[in-house]
């Protein structure tokens, strides 16, 4: 892959850490706070995360399977959580090639609609099924979500990142 000028080269992402942060990610979100529309789905900023920093290892069917996990979790109609996932994961694979050239800050903005798309799919499955509208709150989940791009791929990059090595005889 072709790098932006000065963008540090990174270690190969360790599988086990990869499938371990979506398993952290998946119990947060497990965690019993309440059902609060504003409340960020982790499990999505990470899947999109590695969707679009390994997409050989994290594609559309681990989002279809993490989502079957959400919705027996949360107790929705079985598949809600699922196609927001599986759509969100395979935008995020179509974008990523386009993503990785920008920075940090404007990746948060250009997954700002990959969030906002997913949380109105399973709005609009819910509320199709016969559900409660959750309130306008719901419209702080996508922004709470692409406030914490920064953070999460300052996080989830850290063990990829290579010491400086000051040896001649190894330049990269």
């Amino acid at each position: 892959m072709i790098m932006r000028p000065g963008q540090p080269l990174l270690l190969p992402a360790n599988p086990v850490f990869v499938w371990g942060s979506l398993l952290a990610a998946l119990l947060l979100n497990m965690l019993p706070l309440g059902r609060q529309p504003w409340l960020p789905d982790l499990l999505a900023l990470v899947l999109v995360f590695w969707s679009v920093h390994q997409p050989q290892r994290v594609g559309i069917a681990t989002a279809f399977v993490f989502g079957l996990a959400m919705d027996v979790h949360q107790t929705a109609l079985l598949g809600q959580h699922a196609l927001g996932y599986t759509i969100l994961s395979y935008f995020a694979i179509t974008i990523q090639r386009r993503l990785l050239w920008f920075s940090v800050p404007s990746q948060a903005l250009q997954v700002l609609p990959l969030f906002a798309a997913t949380h109105a799919i399973e709005l609009a499955i819910r509320m199709f099924a016969g559900g409660v509208f959750p309130g306008l709150s719901l419209l702080l989940a996508p922004m709470i979500e692409s406030m914490l791009w920064p953070v999460i791929s300052v996080v989830l990059l850290a063990p990829q990142r290579r010491a400086p090595d000051p040896d001649e005889n190894r330049p990269l």
